[in-house]
């Protein structure tokens, strides 16, 4: 079914009218955290395309996203590249290459041996980060990473135009993997994740779809890791770790596998409950984090899930009340 159809195009012409006009309300240190928001929740949606419409759970996500923001530092600050598309365009294009070769590897695996798989070659690119010091500044990370240069337009860079900027391409990005989504390659895909062996008697491929899905959303993620670099300024090993592919995770858990805003909701929740535990419950954070992933694995199919139950619930109060109130009159 559609993004725009007439039930939704409220909604989503809301969240665009909303996401356009409260950032320049807002200080510009929560413009950046909105920035950071966004950022999240493409990488939450790239994850989404293999989790929740393929059926593939992955652990290494990060790998893509770290690569690409390593790559823009590197190419930045190294070696003073100042074009946001020539830098855009080798971490994106890195960033795919490696899920490329990643998705060859772990894809000769099933369940939870390719979570294991994705796992283990997401910890190599960790480990790479964290002693290649000449090339990544290791623990330190790598710093300096200036602004994007777009060369077509001079942009007097700040924490609202950054955003206006994340927010374009993030929207760009979004009605892409939708369109995929909503394609006969991604209803392909869905039914690969609901019956695999039927779909290869009926002469898919299977192999190939989930291939072909792993490099999408790695590409997406790399996305992510270019908008990423800019933001932060700097890039560590964490960024391609563990610890930020859980979270992913986790996002897409909390908001709903396999549904169109489900990720985008888990970003906002994960990121704005993340910044406040930072500052009020900094030594908390594991607790509260642990808590989150207890509430997801009860939250059957994700928030979005369950607020769209509650919300045809209501629905069909009104409607049924509306009928007797009818009845009644006549």
């Amino acid at each position: 079914m559609g993004l725009f159809t007439s039930r939704r195009l409220p909604p989503v012409l809301a969240v665009i009218v909303i996401g356009v006009v409260l950032p320049a309300i807002l200080p510009s240190f929560h413009q950046s955290l909105a920035a950071r928001v966004l950022i999240f929740a493409l990488l939450a949606m790239s994850l989404n395309l293999i989790v929740g419409y393929t059926g593939l759970l992955s652990l290494g996500h990060a790998a893509y996203f770290g690569v690409a923001a390593y790559t823009v530092g590197v190419l930045s600050v190294k070696y003073d590249v100042s074009s946001f598309w020539f830098a855009a365009l080798g971490a994106v294009g890195l960033g795919t290459l490696l899920a490329a070769i990643f998705g060859l590897l772990a894809l000769r695996t099933k369940g939870i041996y390719f979570l294991l798989v994705t796992l283990a070659l997401g910890q190599l690119v960790f480990s790479a980060a964290r002693e290649w010091r000449d090339v990544t500044g290791a623990d330190n990370g790598l710093a300096g990473i200036p602004r994007p240069d777009l060369g077509l337009v001079s942009i007097d860079w700040n924490a609202l135009s950054y955003y206006y900027f994340v927010f374009s391409i993030s929207i760009i990005s979004f009605l892409v993997m939708q369109r995929i989504i909503d394609s006969p390659f991604g209803l392909a895909l869905q039914g690969i994740r609901d019956n695999e062996r039927r779909m290869r008697m009926l002469g898919y491929n299977s192999w190939l779809y989930q291939y072909a899905a792993f490099v999408i959303a790695g590409a997406f993620a790399a996305i992510a890791g270019v908008l990423f670099a800019y933001l932060n300024r700097i890039v560590v090993p964490n960024d391609t770790g563990i610890l930020t592919s859980a979270n992913v995770y986790l996002m897409v858990a909390l908001g709903g596998p396999g549904t169109k805003f489900g990720p985008i909701l888990g970003a906002v929740l994960i990121i704005v409950i993340q910044f406040f535990a930072s500052d009020y419950l900094p030594e908390r954070w594991p607790l509260v984090l642990g808590s989150i992933f207890i509430f997801a694995a009860y939250a059957r199919g994700g928030l979005a899930v369950e607020i769209m139950k509650r919300f045809h619930q209501l629905r069909g109060l009104q409607v049924r009340r509306q009928h007797q109130e009818r009845e009644g009159a006549g």
